[in-house]
């Protein structure tokens, strides 16, 4: 059985207590990422997931600051097809791992909004980011591993006698994370990932989907080595009313108008549309404490765990039963529900995996 893993989110755009109100919010700054990714850390957190959508600061260099000024936690940060050129990235990526002695981690990220993605100058469809994800990251694993100058002649790139220095420090390399709901993200996943982490779903449709990514990394050998794991939302009191009154507030400003314009400009992506089909089919509640509230007002992570300890710690348990063994989570505001994960709802994971995660 794999060792439970947790990680959060640094919201590089900008915390608040409720979406869409300006007296609600807290700037971007060094200030604030600093004080997430402590609390984050200290509350035993293993990754942190940096994001890459327009509005965030970029991620690389944010990660680089933030590295240098703590001591474990290792940032998951993006390699999105079409952005840069891959032997400059692999460069990069095993600059920052032997500089932190192994503190990066890969997310795959096909993109989910057609429009951002055109403004970055990405012109490709979607099925075409695909392939050339597949063949980057073949690259960038053949350059981690070559013991020589590489040849390569593929759709999308050509190269003759590639080669970086210095060499990585994670063999044979950081580990890679992928979410997303369609088939090509999946078969990838089954080709490459380290960990699929599902958006949130019910926990018996995710024992489902892991079958049958696990099926499909069959095909690569890889059957055994591949990982599964939740991106969620958490938000988490000691007293349940007060919790739900928090996630009451955190979405007061979303309606359906705000929920429809989200379904328009991430039309093409299949986790997007999971989420928000569970929100039209079930409407507030997909399980005892699993809410899809922020759908109204976030793309992407909309589900959310609500509750007292007791409760959120049953909902993350349901999980692990399904075979999951990595949490990407988050909450708002995000130094907080870092420190309340760790004061009233680690301790009871623990209890109950005691051979999988340390209290």
């Amino acid at each position: 059985m794999r060792r439970l893993e947790f990680g959060w989110y640094l919201p590089t755009n900008g915390d608040m207590t409720a979406f869409n109100k300006p007296e609600a919010a807290r700037a971007p700054n060094s200030a604030l990422f600093l004080d997430i990714i402590h609390a984050a850390e200290e509350s035993g957190f293993e990754y942190m997931l940096i994001p890459v959508t327009p509005e965030c600061w970029e991620a690389y260099v944010t990660a680089a600051y933030l590295v240098g000024q703590t001591r474990t936690i290792k940032p998951l940060i993006a390699a999105r097809p079409g952005y840069m050129n891959p032997v400059l990235l692999a460069k990069m990526i095993a600059t920052f791992d032997q500089l932190t002695e192994g503190r990066i981690a890969v997310n795959l990220i096909a993109g989910q909004n057609e429009g951002e993605l055109r403004g970055d100058g990405v012109h490709l469809a979607k099925e075409d980011r695909y392939a050339l994800m597949d063949e980057e990251v073949g690259i960038l694993k053949a350059l981690w591993t070559a013991d020589g100058p590489l040849d390569h002649r593929g759709r999308f790139h050509t190269l003759e006698g590639a080669k970086i220095q210095p060499a990585i420090f994670q063999k044979p390399h950081p580990p890679f994370y992928l979410g997303g709901g369609s088939a090509e993200a999946w078969e990838i996943s089954a080709k490459h990932s380290d960990v699929h982490l599902f958006w949130g779903d019910r926990p018996a449709r995710i024992e489902e989907n892991i079958a049958r990514i696990r099926q499909l990394a069959a095909a690569h050998g890889r059957a055994d080595d591949i990982g599964f794991g939740m991106r969620l939302q958490i938000i988490c009191r000691e007293d349940g009313d007060e919790a739900w009154a928090a996630a009451r507030e955190l979405v007061s400003t979303g309606t359906d108008a705000t929920r429809a314009r989200l379904k328009d400009i991430t039309w093409n992506s299949a986790a997007n549309r999971r989420v928000q089909e569970l929100a039209e089919t079930h409407g507030e509640m997909i399980g005892p404490n699993l809410w899809t509230g922020i759908t109204k007002v976030r793309s992407g992570a909309g589900i959310a765990i609500v509750g007292d300890p007791q409760q959120c710690a049953a909902q993350l348990q349901a999980f692990i039963d399904a075979g999951c063994h990595s949490f990407c989570l988050s909450g708002y505001l995000h130094d907080d529900e870092a420190r309340r994960f760790k004061a009233l709802v680690r301790p009871l994971l623990a209890a109950h995996n005691p051979a999988r995660m340390a209290a």
